[in-house]
């Protein structure tokens, strides 16, 4: 579980470096920008990719706390409040992942 938040927090930040890159700068701040969120997610794939843990519930668990770290990086980043359909598809990510982690079969 640590794992997997800490790549989710990498991959968010690492996306988090190429929107401000894109959107928020230019000339060399922009390059700046843009060789960081390269680092940052070569350094993410890194991290994840050398563990030995079962790779589809890893991901499982990835993808739900990617969302939840990813809103709160858009709302104290960039100033952006989730919608209702952001809550809503959010609520169905956080199900499908508690089912992935919980389900013994």
């Amino acid at each position: 579980m640590l794992l997997s938040l800490i790549s989710a927090e990498e991959t968010d930040q690492g996306d988090a470096c190429f929107q401000s890159g894109l959107y928020h700068a230019s000339g060399m701040r922009r390059a700046g920008w843009l060789l960081a969120g390269a680092a940052v997610l070569v350094c993410y794939s890194l991290f994840l990719n050398s563990s030995k843990v079962d790779f589809g519930k890893l991901f499982g668990v990835y993808v739900v706390l990617f969302f939840l770290v990813a809103q709160i990086l858009a709302k104290l980043r960039f100033h952006q409040s989730p919608t209702k359909p952001i809550y809503l598809g959010g609520g169905f990510i956080v199900v499908g992942g508690l089912i992935m982690t919980l389900w013994k079969p």
